[in-house]
This record gives structure tokens, sequence and C-alpha cells, in this order.
């Protein structure tokens, strides 16, 4: 479906005015620099002049959120969340599930887009300007919002004007189309740019999950290279064409930059100020039983007129209330509460049946690692987000290269993460296993690397290996390496001149090697096979002691191959008697 798109009618100049001064403050009061990723601060992010304002946009251009960030850095340790409308330092904190999609998009992006360097900081900046990030993280363990969110019905009365494109599938609006889900796209834009972030088969504006992954694949249209700051200018404005929302976004995505932390779902900071002057009214999560258009922003009607005066003149009585009131008057009125979620419920987190990690260097871990949520009683808990981080020094990662895997529990309460893949560093490796959004202690797991063996060693060659005395041997020695059948790569192995058959000393004379400095040496240590599990030997030489010698090669496993070696002197030809003389 052809994306419709209209330039805003801005009705709060006055409040857009005010945000526009508060970033330059905001700006002058910030020292220009280079952050750690060599890209300029904020202050020095001037749009570039190529970055002209688009016609079009994600969101229709509707309202967005024009809170600035504080002026104080980020506290980058974790904290306790803050509760909701928290501000301060509490601005940094992000909720745990909506992070998780941000980083998840910006994984999915590096290899589905590697060119296009893509920062989940620019995520969750425009998430953060958009929804308040979900609202404050208000979603489920699937990563949908609790409530839908809804931008204003864009009627062309203050907004852009686009008429109903999807007859209300997504914003529930059948008359006009409004900005839906946490990254506020409208669902003419959704139609195309839509995208499953959470592999659940399914494209939800709704879901943080596929929003985040399809706000990333629409920032890096066009081929765009997000590390330039022309390109990064263009994707920005093509999300929201306003000079000072893209001011805004590259406030928070610097702060952003300085260091977060996650903080549990639901308990983020909300923002209190719009760009159309409706103090954190939009986006609306919608209610039930609303009579306004879903999650539309209520337009305010005539006003009423004063007790005792009826629209007529006149004076009247006004009729008590027919149903009197179930609160008595002064007394507090209780909070609307958040249903718990599954995530609400999980307790703790056990091992599911994962057998021992163990792995050469190089190759795939044969087993799995299995985790269950379960409740306080030990019921399992399903749709549950485990993340698998795989912590300490370490080049092990999961399959694709990557050292954080976050996976959904099935009905069985069982999360199983992705195989791991054994770098070239040995040791123990450590995997933990967390709950996106809940607070309950992680569960740690242990993976050995060992250095690369063989079991079996063979040479390549059968010719004879023999040399007269203070020669040279005419043929190098060539081994392959095996490890149950396949080839043996990077083994390392030891080549030694022993001294006999049943003594692995070294012996002090007969065939040798040379070192560097043409030194004489009869132990070679350190040697690698190649991709082919070959290993060549350099040349060997001999002293000037005649007899058989032993030349014998190891390696880890237990691989072991022993050559017989010969040195002895050239044999001489008896001269043939002379022939008599003929008579």
């Amino acid at each position: 479906m052809a994306a419709q798109f209209g330039r805003r009618l801005r009705k709060g100049a006055a409040t857009t005015a005010v945000a526009a001064v508060a970033v330059a403050a905001l700006s002058a009061s910030q020292a220009p620099g280079v952050n750690d990723h060599g890209r300029q601060a904020a202050a020095d992010a001037t749009p570039s002049p190529e970055a002209s304002a688009s016609d079009r946009s994600a969101t229709g251009n509707s309202p967005y959120y024009t809170d600035l960030p504080p002026l104080k850095s980020p506290n980058p340790s974790p904290s306790t969340g803050p509760a909701p409308g928290g501000t301060g330092t509490t601005e940094a904190g992000i909720p745990a599930t909506v992070l998780d999609a941000y980083k998840k998009a910006e994984t999915t992006l590096r290899e589905a887009k590697p060119g296009c360097n893509l920062p989940w900081q620019l995520l969750a900046a425009i998430g953060r300007v958009e929804s308040g990030q979900a609202r404050g993280g208000r979603v489920d363990a699937d990563g949908t919002t609790i409530k839908k969110i809804l931008g204003p019905q864009l009627d062309g009365n203050g907004f852009a004007l686009i008429k109903d494109t999807d007859d209300g599938a997504y914003d529930g609006n059948s008359s006009y189309d409004q900005a839906v889900g946490p990254m506020q796209f409208i669902p003419s834009t959704w139609a195309w740019a839509g995208r499953d972030g959470n592999d659940d088969g399914k494209k939800d504006p709704n879901n943080v999950y596929d929003a985040a992954l399809a706000a990333g694949h629409y920032l890096c249209r066009n081929n765009r290279d997000l590390s330039q700051q022309g390109d990064l200018d263009r994707a920005i404005l093509s999300y929201n064409n306003s000079r000072d929302y893209l001011n805004l976004v590259m406030r928070w995505l610097e702060y952003y930059r300085k260091g977060t932390h996650e903080v549990p779902d639901g308990t983020g900071t909300l923002p209190d100020n719009r760009s159309d002057d409706g103090a954190g009214a939009s986006p609306t999560p919608t209610t039930p039983g609303t009579t306004t258009p879903a999650g539309s922003t209520p337009r305010p009607g005539p006003k009423p007129d004063k007790p005792g005066k009826p629209a007529g003149g006149g004076t009247t009585t006004p009729k008590p209330p027919t149903t009197p009131p179930t609160t008595p008057p002064g007394s507090p009125s209780t909070p609307p509460t958040t249903p718990p979620t599954t995530t609400d419920t999980v307790d703790h987190l056990e091992d599911a049946g994962t057998a021992k990690l163990t792995a050469m260097a190089g190759d795939a871990f044969g087993r799995r690692i299995s985790t269950r949520a379960e409740t306080e009683a030990g019921k399992a808990v399903a749709k549950v987000r485990v993340r698998f981080t795989i912590v300490g020094d370490t080049d092990t990662t999961f399959t694709g290269g990557e050292d954080v895997a976050t996976v959904a529990t099935n009905s069985s309460g069982v999360a199983v993460a992705p195989a791991l893949q054994a770098g070239e560093k040995t040791g123990t490796v450590t995997v933990r296993a967390t709950v996106v959004g809940r607070a309950v202690p992680g569960l740690d797991y242990k993976a050995t690397v060992t250095e690369r063996a063989a079991d079996a060693l063979a040479r390549t060659g059968d010719a004879a290996l023999t040399c007269a005395p203070g020669g040279t041997f005419a043929n190098q020695i060539e081994v392959k390496a095996t490890y149950k059948g396949a080839v043996a790569d990077g083994v390392v192995a030891t080549a030694t001149l022993i001294k006999a058959a049943d003594d692995p000393a070294v012996t002090d004379k007969g065939p040798y090697f040379k070192d560097a400095d043409g030194e004489t040496v009869r132990t070679l240590t350190g040697l690698t096979t190649d991709a082919k599990g070959l290993l060549k030997l350099p040349e060997l030489y001999a002293d000037d002691t005649t007899g058989t010698f032993l030349l014998r090669v190891t390696t880890a496993g237990g691989a072991t191959l022993t050559v017989e070696l010969t040195v002895a002197a050239a044999e001489t030809s008896s001269p043939s008697p002379s022939a008599s003389p003929s008579a």
C-alpha cells in the first residue's frame, strides 16, 4: 500500500519554540568534543546542509515528546529502577525488554546491513522521543505493549491529513490514520516497513521487537551509513520531518552513548511535554470503553454553562445525581493497577538438564544450555524471555559471533540457548542466564575449551630417510594429523630426536635440526598443523655418527608417530678385474 504523508500543521508553536530554545541552551552548556566512537558530540553535530527536510516520514509527522535529557551525564552503573514518572539521573535507565529489543535490532542489522552502522542508542533515542520507551516499558514478556500506544488521529485539524489506509486494522480508526506502537509508525508506512523482530511469525507495530527492527531497517534505507553525520541527519529527518525533532533525537542519542543501564519493565521514566502542547498526553495508551476513536486525543467540547443559568436564560436548580457516588467525599481513590505479566511470576531459574559442556578450541560445542523459568512453587513459566550472556575474558561466542542471545521459554518453561562456538582461548567459560525484565538471581553455566588435539599421525610419503655422515637428508618429513578420522587443523606438535624406542630422552648425537642462528637443536616445539592437518618438518642434517636413529612426533590428544632415520657412508664399488692380454 502506498504510504500517504503530509506536512504537519503545528498548533503548538509556542511549545516547539520553547523546546528549540532549550535545545540551544543545552548546546551552549555542554562543551564540544569527540566521543569514544570517534563521532562528533551533539554540540558539534550541526545538521548537514544536504539533509534537507523531506515531506515524508515514518510517523506522518505526528507529535512527539520534547523532554530534554538531563545536563548531567548518565550514571552507567545499574541502580534501582524509579517509579513511573521519575526524573533526574534515572533518565538513563531503559526498561529491560525495550533495551533488549534495541540491542537485538542492532545485532540483526549488523548482519543484514553491515554498511549502515546502526547504533542501538539511536533506536533508544527515537523510542524515548516517540513513546517514552513504550510508556516506561509497559510491555509483556513477548515485548507487546500492554495497551496500544496511539497518536492523535491525523485528520488535518492541527496535524497532517492522512485518511484511513488500513481499515482500522492497526489503529482501530476507520476514518483517519494514527501513529501506532512504541516507535509510532503510521499504518501506511508499517504496511511495507513492518518486520518480525521476535520470530513469532507476526509483524506487530505494538511489539517493541518488531517495531525496533522495522525502525532500524527504515533508518538504514537508501544505503545510508549512519556513522556519517549527513546520512544520520537524513535518516532522522525521514522519521519525523522537523529540525527540532532532529536536534532533540541527537541530544538523546549522545546522552545514551555516554552510558545507560536497564531497569525493570514498567518502571521507566515518563515524559511530560510534547510538541503539540499536549503535556504528557500523546502518544496515549488506549483504554477499553472510551468513546473517542481508539487512542486518539480527545478534543475539548463546548464549555458548559454555569450552574443555574441554562442556555435559554432564566434559572434552574441542578438535579442531584441519580446514582450516589461509590466513594465517600474526601476518600483517596484507588490508583489503577497493571495486571501482572507472566514475567512477574518468575521466582527463579533452574537448569533443565544441561550436560557437560566441553569442546576443543575452534570447534562447536555438541551440547546446548537449557534453562527453565519457574514460579516460587516450582511451576514452569512459558513465554518468558531469558537472556544468555557469555562473561569473562574469552573468545568463545554463540553461533553467529555474538556473546549475548535472548530466547523465549517454551510451553514447558524451557529456553534453549544457541550453540556455543569455542574460540582459541582455552580454559573455563561462564555463560549466565537471566530473566529479561525481572530481577531474579542469574544462573551460571560452566563450559570448558580444551586445546586442539589429534588422535592419529601418519607420514604422507614412504620414501626412505637416509643420509651420508655430515650431509643433509634429501627428503623432508611431512605428517598428517586427524581426530576421529577428521582433519585436525591447528594442532600443536613437538618433534624430538630420541635415544631409543623405550627411551624418549633427547639424543646427543646423530641427525639434528638447525635453529634460526644455525645452531644444532634436536627438539622442536610449537609446531602447528595447517588447515589440512599437515605438518612439514624443517630439513634434517647428520653429523659424523653413523647408525639408525629415531624421530618422534607427538601432539595434544596422545597422537604419536616414530620415524626411522639412517645415517650411513656411501657404498664404494670394488674395481673390476683387468682383462687378460690376448695371446
